[in-house]
């Protein structure tokens, strides 16, 4: 690998406006012992912009009541659940009555897998992967008590990689869903989902993708992908704490949620179990249009719609985030001993995001974490529920793994200040 990352101001094509990004997040100044904070904890939940901490505001100040009320606030509250649902009709390019509003990914995972299992019979399989966030793993799992088999798809040790010889021997005509990460929260890898969708549809089974961790990172197209169900979650794509689902028309109305009886039966309201978080759904809006903005500033010509922007802007972040990227990694393999996890190649990028995970010897990832978050970089250790992963690598026992997530608003300064700063622990 080269030895010095493109700098951000010699991008070839429309460039990232990194210094507007950054006055847009008000958190980015946070000092920690004199150090600016320097957020790469991206892959747990990145930090917002003030367009969402307003709309939030806005929401208790102009619109703070329940559902189909006779009166005002009732009515715009009504009015910014469906410009919400419709921005993330865009984000996920579907209609707007395949978006489903949630608490988070994992209880509307719980809650939708408990509905398919209605479906189910004793001897039924569903196949997951090794590579997985747990909450990918476990609401699938729990079906085991009705008879379901579940069937898991290992990985390729070397590079953090789905075995999908392995996968496509675990797809067989007994296969009713298969349910697979986007990309890994643990390693960054990039899972090839428009091609394991195909092989599901191939024996009739359902397709299920998380999303949670590539929404930040990538566009979505559900209706290119063909899959079944994605999910993902704004607070990772710069959002309050929700989730999102998308669904088919047909498989919402299909399925049963288990829901109160005065709920309506049509979707996607049968699926929003309750009373909503509604100044959240408003903060969620304001995040997807956020995320617009920075299309339209980088390439104004080609941001004609909203879809068309949110298209543009991951093409400038993605960039970016590969250029800090490698400068990242070429830094990290000169460190003596280090233990790398996932592609590290760049030839290979195109198989991952921006996340990466790594040990050092004779230090805990915790101990490595406590070091940098004293000196204002944030960071994780430990499996981020990725278990079964860390299991498969041989270090749940060991402390885990010390991942470093990068996004749009971080800097080739901050990926400088992490590298001395794991300079000095050796």
């Amino acid at each position: 690998m080269s030895s010095a990352a493109t700098p951000e101001s010699a991008i070839n094509g429309n460039t990232l406006d990194i210094s507007w990004v950054r006055q847009q997040f008000p958190s980015l100044n946070l000092q920690i012992n004199g150090h600016q904070a320097a957020f790469l904890d991206g892959p747990a939940g990145t930090q917002v912009p003030k367009q969402v901490m307003e709309a939030v505001q806005n929401y208790f100040l102009t619109a703070n009541a329940n559902t189909y009320g006779a009166f005002e606030t009732s009515r715009r509250n009504d009015a910014i659940i469906s410009a919400t649902r419709a921005a993330m009709a865009d984000f996920f390019n579907c209609d707007k009555d395949e978006v489903v509003f949630g608490q988070n990914m994992t209880t509307i995972t719980f809650a939708l897998s408990r509905a398919i299992a209605r479906d189910l019979k004793p001897g039924d399989e569903i196949v997951i992967t090794t590579l997985d966030h747990d909450a990918n793993v476990s609401p699938w799992r729990a079906l085991e008590e009705k008879g379901i088999v579940i069937r898991q798809a290992d990985v390729h040790g070397a590079d953090c990689t789905l075995d999908l010889d392995d996968l496509r021997k675990k797809i067989t005509s007994k296969t009713k869903l298969v349910a697979v990460g986007y990309a890994s929260n643990a390693v960054g890898t990039i899972n090839p989902v428009a091609e394991i969708t195909k092989l599901a549809h191939a024996v009739g089974a359902l397709m299920f993708i998380d999303a949670v961790h590539y929404a930040p990172h990538g566009p979505i197209d559900v209706r290119a992908l063909d899959t079944d169900f994605l999910i993902c979650s704004p607070y990772k794509f710069f959002g309050p704490h929700m989730g999102t689902l998308y669904g088919k028309r047909e498989l919402l109305q299909k399925f049963h949620p288990y829901k109160v009886r005065p709920a309506s039966d049509a979707s996607p309201d049968r699926w929003e179990t309750g009373t909503q978080l509604q100044e959240l759904i408003a903060g969620v809006g304001a995040a997807v249009d956020y995320i617009a903005e920075v299309g339209r500033r980088a390439d104004p010509a080609a941001a004609k719609d909203r879809r068309s922007a949110l298209l543009a802007a991951y093409k400038v972040t993605r960039r970016h985030e590969m250029t800090l990227l490698a400068q990242l990694i070429d830094g990290l393999l000169a460190i003596p001993g280090l233990e790398f996890f996932g592609i590290r190649d760049p030839k290979r990028f195109s198989d991952r995001c921006s996340t990466i995970s790594f040990r050092l010897p004779n230090h805990k990832p915790i101990d490595i974490a406590r070091h940098l978050g004293d000196r204002g970089i944030f960071t994780w250790d430990g499996n981020y529920y990725a278990l079964n992963l860390t299991e498969r690598l041989g270090v749940e026992e060991k402390g885990g793994l010390l991942r470093v997530g990068i996004v749009h608003y971080n800097t080739a300064d901050e990926i400088a200040r992490l590298l001395t700063a794991l300079r000095e622990l050796k």
